[in-house]
């Protein structure tokens, strides 16, 4: 979910879809933009993906979303005006209820206090919009319409730029008040590394991209050999995307190795104690690294985490995401859609 890539617009034959029974949905994210137009039965329509405005405010990222929901809906042979709502899923601090997105530092230019999104969005729909967390509405859309369908009870792990999660217990999307599936800040080291948040020993200050690029940079710097920013500058790249994560990984680069290594017993001990705590019956892999790594990775996690379950006859599958990149603007969509039956 996190390399934007150029503008892709795909439409299926189909017959005129009933615009009573169409949402869209909008998966707001730093590098692009991911706008899904979905039927009642979960079927994408229509979508299209655009780059985030980089240094844009939070006005022209609005109406970045705006255009990225227009060419959807056209995509499914509507306009924005006739879906029959809109939800829109976003890093940050979400009020859901007050529609407003606050202490976004990753999109645009940034922003600290709320911003309306919902009613500015809204405004230019000309319908409802409705807000929720990005990994959320990812997580949930896995457990409708993905890898967690046989199962009542998952947890997400969106595994990217940060370390991201979702809850789903006994059927129903857990949040808690409101910041509940933030294992990224599980603590797998007391006073361990720091974290992006502040904090120390996050399993995020390991398993997040942006904390291993920042560890990469300090290894260079005291004379560690590595290819990964030899790659970066080839693929044009101004940091270390889960593609050059997955180049370096393959060369046998020792440092890659190494972080990455790191990377999977600090996931397998915070998911194991999570998992401890819930006992949900699968764990779904989501995001930018895991979904590049793929079912191997998977299946590392998985054995990383048995030395810690406390009940190992019951230890979870660790399955792999099913819905790829598009997870966030379907899980959006089905924020706005009336919940299902």
């Amino acid at each position: 979910m996190d390399e934007a890539t150029s503008v892709d617009v795909t439409q299926k034959e189909q017959p005129p879809p009933d615009t009573s029974k169409a949402w869209g949905g909008i998966d707001l994210g730093g590098t692009k933009i991911e706008a899904v137009v979905i039927d009642g039965a979960g079927t994408v329509l229509g979508r299209t993906r655009h780059p985030t405005p980089g240094e844009g405010s939070v006005d022209e990222v609005v109406m970045a979303m705006y255009g990225a929901i227009e060419e959807a809906a056209h995509a499914a042979g509507l306009t924005p005006q006739q879906l029959a709502g809109v939800g829109v899923g976003a890093p940050g601090a979400v009020d859901a209820n007050a529609g407003t997105l606050a202490h976004v530092s990753n999109v645009g230019r940034g922003w600290s206090e709320p911003y309306p999104v919902a009613a500015n969005l809204g405004e230019l729909t000309g319908g409802r919009v409705a807000l929720g967390n990005d990994v959320q509405v990812a997580v949930a859309a896995e457990y409708r319409l993905g890898a967690g369908r046989p199962y009542r009870s998952v947890l997400g792990v969106w595994w990217g730029t940060g370390v991201g999660g979702g809850l789903v217990l006994d059927g129903v999307p857990w949040r808690g008040r409101g910041a509940a599936g933030e294992i990224g800040h599980v603590v797998v080291k007391p006073g361990g590394a720091r974290c992006g948040c502040g904090r120390r020993g996050c399993m995020e200050a390991y398993a997040g991209r942006a904390s291993m690029e920042r560890k990469a940079r300090k290894a260079v710097g005291q004379g560690e050999k590595t290819i990964l920013f030899e790659l970066m500058e080839k693929k044009g790249r101004p940091r270390l995307t889960s593609s050059i994560w997955d180049k370096a990984l393959r060369e046998e680069d020792p440092l890659a190795t190494w972080l990455i290594d790191r990377a999977v017993r600090m996931l397998g001990a915070g998911l194991a104690s999570a998992i401890n705590l819930l006992d949900v019956e699968a764990i779904v892999l989501g995001g930018g690294l895991g979904t590049r790594l793929g079912s191997r990775y998977a299946e590392r996690i998985h054995e990383a985490m048995r030395p810690h379950i406390f009940v190992p006859g019951r230890q979870p599958p660790v399955l792999m995401a099913e819905l790829g990149d598009q997870a966030g603007a379907i899980g959006a969509a089905l924020l706005a859609a009336p919940p299902a039956k």
